[in-house]
């Protein structure tokens, strides 16, 4: 079938492959396929199965050619692609280019374009020298921590004076007003509970509610800064009417050994429950000090690293991020879209944006990729074994149970690339130069501020 092969390595990691096919091949192709129509069409004056190629011929030559070419591209590609080492990668769909069509009793020549694996040409890795950060657990995370558990086991009551107050719960009715006062459609809600306080509701009403009593009515005139969180409200002035339905206080627990003992049976006093605490803090501190340490690694092998990144890969994660994007604004797409031109903008520059990102991933990915491929890093079952009990007893579920369930969503693949990473990250760290790193306060290190 293959007259002749050729392979042009171009840019970014793309592949133009030029195929020649025989002659003799192309003829048998097209009269197997013209026997194939001649048994099968139906055409006036001739039974099915009777119609001579001539005639066949005078009607559907053109498409039978066509045709023709699509078997003679899909099947000698099909052939090529088998023997060829660089292969089209699965975010790649191969374009093919015809510069002539295909002609009878001649070599048929096409190129196929398609963006194949890069190859990844690492410096040397191991040795590089990092900064891990010092975190101390204080007494200020202990009282917050043990604060956010007061708060989780408070209950609400009915609050006797209802004049509101900063922390009270409120029940509210509001709506939108136009110039004329009249209420606006779309921009009204009835029942909306929220604490006063926190900020949580969209028009950012807390320290116009306080003063307030049960069953009183305002309107509340807001103007918007131009970076207002909320890009729909940004730069505009609104007039609001609402209504204070009901006014609720939360009443804290001590924090003393009851709480505890109401938290888990596992605590029998204040001093247990605290012992936990910073357990679970100094675990997660020394999880988020290796994340940076590896991070620093990482990044100083990827600048001294040559990763061509095909275009085709880039598209595909930028599609990734825009549809996670559409999601957390509720999955629908078309009112993204519509918000986003109202603010004058587009998919394709909000992509734009996030180009920059995208390709850093994609590039720490493969120089990972290639460093476990280097190590020849391999999983033994005990340890996938013992990674599935954590998720399970992380979920409160059986073993088998854990397993069938990652199975089923197909997480079980990742969960494994996430083990053969972090076995690579720690011959990173164990070959590395560890130097010691600035103090963080603990809740700078949750907040990321370092």
């Amino acid at each position: 079938m293959i007259k002749s092969k050729k392979i042009e390595e171009l840019e970014n990691a793309s592949i133009k492959l030029t195929i020649s096919v025989k002659k003799d091949y192309i003829r048998k192709t097209y009269d197997e396929l013209v026997a194939e129509y001649c048994k099968t069409v139906r055409m006036d004056g001739f039974r099915k199965g009777k119609v001579p190629p001539n005639v066949l011929l005078r009607k559907y030559g053109e498409a039978i050619l066509a045709e023709t070419t699509e078997r003679i591209i899909r099947n000698s590609l099909d052939e090529v692609l088998q023997k060829v080492e660089k292969r089209p990668i699965t975010t790649s769909i191969p374009e093919v280019d015809t510069k002539k069509g295909l002609e009878l009793g001649k070599d048929y020549s096409y190129s196929v374009t398609y963006d194949t694996y890069p190859d990844v040409k690492l410096s040397e890795y191991k040795g590089q020298s990092y900064e891990a950060l010092q975190v101390n657990i204080s007494d200020e995370d202990m009282d917050r921590e043990l604060k956010a558990l007061q708060e989780q086991n408070s209950i609400v009551i009915d609050k006797k004076d209802t004049t509101v107050l900063n922390g009270d719960i409120v029940n509210i009715d509001y709506a939108e007003l136009d110039d004329q006062d009249q209420e606006l459609p779309g921009g009204k809600r009835e029942g909306f509970v929220f604490e006063v306080g926190s900020g949580y509701n969209i028009y950012k009403l807390d320290n116009d509610l306080v003063g307030m009593k049960t069953g009183e009515e305002k309107v509340i005139s807001k103007d918007y800064p131009e970076d207002f969180e909320f890009k729909g409200l940004a730069g505009k002035s609104k007039r609001l009417k609402v209504k204070l339905n009901a006014v609720k206080e939360k009443q804290l627990p001590e924090i003393n050994d009851e709480l505890a003992q109401d938290i888990s049976d596992k605590y029998e006093n204040l001093e247990d429950l605290k012992k936990d605490i910073r357990t679970r803090l100094e675990e997660y501190a020394a999880q988020k000090v290796r994340e940076h340490s590896i991070s620093q690694i990482l990044e100083k092998i990827a600048e001294q690293t040559e990763v061509p990144l095909p275009k085709s890969m880039v598209d595909s994660e930028l599609e990734d991020q825009w549809r996670r994007f559409v999601s957390r604004l509720g999955g629908d797409e078309k009112p993204v879209l519509k918000q986003l031109e109202a603010e004058g903008r587009t998919k394709e520059q909000i992509q734009g944006e996030w180009r920059a990102g995208a390709e850093k991933k994609l590039k720490l990915q493969l120089v990972v990729n290639e460093m476990v491929k280097q190590e020849n890093i391999e999983l033994e079952d005990k340890e996938i074994e013992e990674r599935i009990q954590k998720e399970a007893d992380a979920q409160n579920i059986g073993f088998e149970e854990a397993k069938e369930m990652m199975d089923r969503n197909n997480y079980l693949e990742f969960l494994k690339y996430d083990l053969k990473n972090e076995k690579l990250y720690d011959i990173l760290l164990e070959n590395g130069t560890r130097r010691k790193g600035k103090k963080v306060k603990f809740l700078d290190l949750v907040q990321g501020n370092y």
